[in-house]
Order: structure tokens, then sequence, then C-alpha cells
């Protein structure tokens, strides 16, 4: 990082701190809703606690909810891992259906995103988030558990399930990305400084034509609009750089942090649920024009990832994009239920 660029989030960083009490005013020019770096402003369903640690020298703090069973309890829990563009309280509705099922469910933030730090200076990977978590998750008494990871959480799911196999009851995967290594297909990689621009020119407008197209089959309901505002609100408001650097960052790790390759040594019964309409792929507008139509094809990536993972069960949504949790959310819980019952 650059001294200037260094300067910059600092002063960013300072300003955002003597702004957060005004972090969720609604912005001027636009009159949409302007929020905190660490996402002040923002209401979460359920109650946010914080999980206070030190990692890489630096005291940090992980934003996390902590939903307690209701009617008979299962006796299992279930942590939700969110994905790159959304955060834990975009899991609002499995985690109703999940807590009304009986699961006790924790819900974390990662550090980088949503209500969690983000540090200005981090060695993200995913080994580094799934300790986080580890850490997490021993600090509230959750010895095992079923992970369920979404988008880039299926990712950090997937690494948390191989580096303690022990404590994963089993693995949720829905509609994750890695199931590809787009470097070794010929995406170009950006580097952290070109993600960082592209990022500070975030918008709601983009995030919203990217997730239309993307994520939910060129079809657009007004519940997904506050997920829209809670990440435009973000760069809207006075902590703009330092969230920008931290999702570059994030980006970084994820194009050059395939998890593809491990999927065989994955031991714990795996449950994919995937929508097979999702083209979803990192670096897809960057990349050659010849490759992208190649990348994100989930009808074909959905059954090799089943043929890989050796205790894997798939169901597939064949109408559905990359999030159908939020497209479908009857039929998705249907599923999810039935294979959490399923467990052997």
């Amino acid at each position: 990082m650059t001294l200037n660029r260094t300067c910059r989030i600092a002063s960013a960083i300072a300003l955002s701190l003597s702004a957060i009490t005004t972090a969720h005013a609604a912005d001027a020019s636009t009159n949409e809703p302007a929020y905190g770096p660490e996402l002040e402003g923002f209401d979460y369903p359920a109650p946010v606690k914080q999980f206070n640690f030190t990692s890489q020298g630096v005291k940090l703090h992980m934003a996390y909810m902590d939903i307690a069973p209701q009617g008979k309890a299962s006796g299992r829990t279930i942590v939700l891992m969110h994905g790159k563009n959304f955060c834990g309280a975009t899991w609002e509705g499995s985690m109703k259906a999940l807590a009304g099922a009986g699961y006790r469910v924790v819900v974390p933030d990662q550090v980088g995103f949503c209500k969690s730090s983000k540090p200005q200076h981090y060695q993200y990977t995913f080994q580094q988030l799934a300790e986080n978590t580890r850490a997490l998750l021993e600090s509230v008494g959750v010895k095992s558990a079923t992970i369920m990871g979404h988008s880039t959480g299926g990712m950090l799911a997937v690494r948390y399930g191989l580096m303690f196999p022990q404590q994963t009851e089993q693995l949720v995967l829905v509609n994750p990305i890695g199931l590809e290594d787009w470097k070794a297909l010929g995406v170009p990689s950006l580097g952290v400084d070109k993600w960082y621009q592209r990022e500070l020119q975030t918008t709601a407008d983009r995030i919203r034509n990217y997730e239309k197209a993307t994520y939910y089959v060129n079809q657009w309901k007004p519940e997904y609009e506050p997920w829209v505002q809670m990440l435009a609100g973000m760069y809207r408001g006075p902590g703009k750089e330092i969230v920008a650097w931290n999702s570059a960052l994030l980006y970084d790790m994820i194009y050059t942090q395939p998890v593809v390759y491990e999927f065989p040594l994955l031991t714990m019964p795996t449950l994919l649920l995937i929508g097979l309409k999702d083209t979803t792929a990192i670096g897809k507008d960057a990349a050659p024009e010849a490759l992208r139509p190649k990348l994100g094809n989930y009808p074909e990536l959905a059954q090799k990832t089943a043929k890989a993972i050796p205790k894997a069960t798939l169901v597939t949504f064949p109408e559905m994009g990359h999030a159908p949790q939020m497209q479908d959310p009857k039929a998705f819980h249907e599923a999810l239920l039935k294979g959490l019952a399923a467990k052997k």
C-alpha cells in the first residue's frame, strides 16, 4: 500500500469514527441511506453480539447473532456463513426456518465484512477466517456444528471442513463459488490496486444490475432492495475507503485461493443446494470475451462437484440463480430441512 493510500484510508477511518452518530442519515443528493464502515445504522433481524479477539497483532471483533432453537430443540447447531456481497442479516429467512425447526443458529459477519472489523492491514486467507470462526464458536460453547455457506461463504465452509473435520458434523453449500479455478482457466489477475479502484466506484445501481443479471435470472423483487442498500450504504458513508480497501483484499483472496482441488479430501456428509441458472464467476467481466460464456456454468459445475466430494448429496433448483434461499424461500427451506434431517 502506498503512503498516500495509507494516509487516505487512515483519514477515512478517523472521519468515520467522528461521524458514526450520523452514519444512518440519508444522503442529501440521493435520499438513500448512508451507513458507517461497520454498517452502523443498519438494523439486523436479531440482537448483535461481538466477539473480541487479537489476530495478526491487531485487536479485532466479529459481529454475530446467536439464535436459540424454538420449540423442541434438535441438539444441533448450524453456523451460517455469508457470501461476498451479503451479510449475516441476509440469512434472515434461513435463521427463522432453522430456529423454528429446533436448531441453534450462529450467524457471524466475517472480519472485513458488514458489522465486523475492517483492519487497515490484514493478511486475508480462508484459513485465517476459518480459525477466527472456530475461536468464535469455542467462545460460545459450540464444540461441533453443521457449517452452511453461501457463495464465498461456501469456499470458507469447505476450508473450515478441511481444517476442522472433527468439529464439522455436516457441510451445506448453497451455490458456492470456487467450483472452478478462474486463474487457471485464463481469467486475468486484477490485483488489489485494481480491485480497490473498482470498489470505489460501487453504487446501488451497479450492485442491483449485477445481482439482477447474475443472481436472480433477470428478475427483481422488492424484497431484494434492502440488501442492495445495505451494501451501497457503506459506500455512501464516511468509511467508504476502508470498506473498499478491505473488499479489494477479499476479492484477491477469493481469486488466488481456490478450494476446488481439495473437494475429494472432505470427509463429512455434504449437502449441495444449487440454483442452476447461476452464472457467477469472479472477474468474468475482465476475462477474454471468448472465455466468458464458459465460466460459471452451474449445471456442469454442480455435477462435477457432486462427483468430487465423497459424501455429497446434490439438490438442484432448475429455475433459480445464485441465491435460491432468497428467490424461493419456501422451496429452498423445505429442501434444506430435509437434507439436514437425512444426515447419517
